[in-house]
């Protein structure tokens, strides 16, 4: 009887080990699919951006070309892994709001503010460039002038990244599809994945401005 308690302990163990391993592999699984899907939305939005000004023979091409490459050499090289050095993280977002920007020409402002990045965190790469993305295209896609769009980083010394992304924007187009696109439930399933329990995301539509909240505890570089 002995044995056999400890026999069927065992398999128990066994079997309880082999399902944590099934879970791990389909959330890495998950976590690779939702990532992949980044990519492509970004990559048509912008060849489309750059197909208008090519065509306009617009003497701002070249710059346009020279930021889109430095973005998908980020995106295609240095995010493979799960998390990515923060400030590295900062920089390819300073980088793909200046993209955006040269779109907007004297059409409105832009501002990226950042504060207290400590190169001793590491966060999940691609993140917040999706409400960054959305603020740009509902912005220049519903004015023609007065455009706004704010954007501040900061992380608190207990490694708590606030990040808020304001952006203006005028009811003319279906903004109900504001909160349903494809990329912003696609990142709201990241937090879910990779932030559980860690993380509060709040979004705002007062109908002349939509607001994004995030707080997130970051994980602290061990390397």
């Amino acid at each position: 009887m002995i044995l056999a308690g400890f026999k069927f302990a065992w398999d128990a163990s066994k079997k309880q080990l082999e399902v944590e391993e099934l879970r791990s592999s389909v959330k890495e699984s998950e976590l690779q699919f939702l990532k992949s899907q980044i990519n492509p939305h970004f990559l048509f939005n912008n060849l489309n951006n750059l197909y208008s000004y090519a065509i306009e023979e617009s003497p701002k091409t070249p710059s346009i070309i020279l930021e889109l490459s430095s973005v998908l050499r980020y995106m295609l090289y240095d995010c493979k892994e799960k998390y990515v050095v923060l400030p590295k993280e900062i920089n390819h977002l300073k980088n793909f709001t200046q993209l955006n920007e040269l779109q907007i020409e004297e059409r409105g402002t832009v501002s990226f503010k950042t504060g207290n990045i400590q190169s001793d965190y590491r966060i999940a790469p691609l993140i917040l460039m999706v409400f960054i993305e959305n603020a740009f295209k509902h912005s220049t896609a519903s004015q023609s002038k007065d455009i706004s769009i704010e954007i501040d980083i900061h992380v608190t010394d207990s490694g708590i990244l606030e990040f808020k992304c304001e952006n203006s924007f005028r009811p003319v187009t279906n903004t109900d599809n504001l909160s349903k696109g494809i990329g912003l439930q696609n990142v709201k399933k990241r937090l879910l994945l990779l932030y559980p329990d860690v993380h509060e995301l709040t979004i705002f539509d007062s109908g002349e401005v939509y607001t994004v909240h995030l707080k997130m505890q970051l994980k602290k570089d061990t390397a």
